[in-house]
C-alpha cells in the first residue's frame, strides 16, 4: 500500500509541477508585454503609469511564485527527487543542461525582482541594466519549458500555446530596443510635433 500512496502523490506533485510551470511561462510571456507597454508608453492612454508599474509588478510576481512552486514541487517527490542544492546551484551532479537553464533563468529573475525593490538605493542607470537581464532570462526559461516538454513527452500538446506566447514576446521585446525612427517609418508610432 505505501508504494501505491507514494505513486499517487508523486503524480500529484508532478501535475502541480507541470501546471505551476505552464502558469509561469504564460506569467513570463504576459510580464514582458506588459512592461514593454508599461516602458514605451503605448498603454499611457488607459491608465496612469503607477497602475501600469503596478501590474507589471503583480505579473512578475506571479510569474516568480508559478516558477518557485514548479521548482519545489521536486523536491517533495518521494522518488527520484532534487535536492535543495539541485534545485538551486546549475550544472551539479544529477542535473541536465534544461535544468541549468531553468535555475539561471529563474535565479536571474529573483534578483531581477530584489533590484526592482531596491531600486531606489541605486542610480537609474545601474538599475536598469540590471532590470534589463530579464531580456537574457526569458529565452533561458523558454529553452528549458522547450527541453522539458520533449522530455517529458508533452512537445505535441503544448507547442502551440506555447509559439503563439513567444511569438509576440519576441516581437515586443525586439521593438523595446528599436530606434524611434524605424517605428515611425513602419508606422507604429507617430511623430512628435
Amino acid at each position: 500500500m505505501p508504494l501505491a500512496q507514494s505513486a499517487s502523490s508523486d503524480a500529484g506533485l508532478r501535475s502541480v509541477a507541470q501546471f505551476s510551470a505552464r502558469l509561469a511561462y504564460v506569467f513570463m510571456c504576459l510580464t514582458l508585454w506588459w512592461g514593454v507597454l508599461t516602458a514605451t508608453g503605448w498603454v499611457r492612454n488607459i491608465t496612469g503609469r503607477k497602475a501600469l508599474r503596478g501590474g507589471h509588478m503583480m505579473l512578475a510576481m506571479l510569474t516568480l511564485a508559478f516558477g518557485v512552486v514548479h521548482a519545489a514541487a521536486f523536491a517533495f517527490l518521494s522518488s527520484d527527487a532534487f535536492t535543495v542544492m539541485q534545485l538551486t546551484v546549475p550544472m551539479t551532479s544529477g542535473t541536465l543542461a534544461r535544468h541549468a537553464f531553468g535555475i539561471i533563468g529563474t535565479e536571474l529573475m529573483i534578483a531581477i525582482a530584489i533590484t526592482a525593490v531596491m531600486h531606489r538605493f541605486t542610480t537609474y542607470r545601474r538599475w536598469l541594466w540590471l532590470h534589463r537581464l530579464a531580456y537574457l532570462a526569458i529565452p533561458l526559461l523558454v529553452v528549458h519549458s522547450f527541453f522539458g516538454a520533449i522530455a517529458n513527452g508533452h512537445l505535441a500538446m503544448l507547442w502551440l500555446a506555447g509559439i503563439t506566447l513567444l511569438v509576440p514576446t519576441i516581437t515586443l521585446a525586439v521593438l523595446r530596443f528599436l530606434p524611434g525612427r524605424v517605428l515611425e517609418r513602419i508606422g507604429l508610432v507617430e511623430e512628435l510635433v
